[in-house]
């Protein structure tokens, strides 16, 4: 599982584990059933607290993700695929709007958009 944690941007650490999990089921690099590590094991991975591991796991438990075993750990719950994947193109489409309107705004044009878009895509 391959879980990044970026001081960058203005979202708790919890949230971005939450994203990343997410991202992971829906690319299929996790599937259901698979462990994940454990709350100690990651937060050690993360060099993060304890607590803020617990948080994310608690919230993908909330949302059905991922349950526990007592005794076992967590494991990743059986979900509609499909259902995430179009509950994240949704928010992707937010925050296209968003830019959009950001760069309407700053009088950026629709090629130029569509230039730094390309640009970006491609450093990766």
């Amino acid at each position: 599982m391959n879980i990044i944690i970026s001081n960058n941007i203005n979202l708790p650490i919890y949230e971005q584990i939450v994203r990343a999990v997410k991202n992971e089921i829906i690319a299929g690099n996790i599937k259901e059933e698979d462990p994940l590590p454990s709350i100690r094991g990651l937060a050690r991975d993360l060099q993060i607290s304890i607590i803020t591991t617990n948080r994310a796991y608690e919230e993908l438990e909330k949302e059905g993700l991922i349950y526990s075993k007592a005794g076992k750990g967590f494991f990743v719950s059986k979900q509609n695929t499909n259902m995430l994947k179009e509950k994240k193109i949704q928010g992707i489409e937010n925050d296209i709007q968003e830019l959009v309107r950001e760069c309407k705004k700053s009088g950026i044009s629709k090629e130029e958009m569509l230039g730094m878009i390309e640009v970006i895509w491609d450093e990766k």
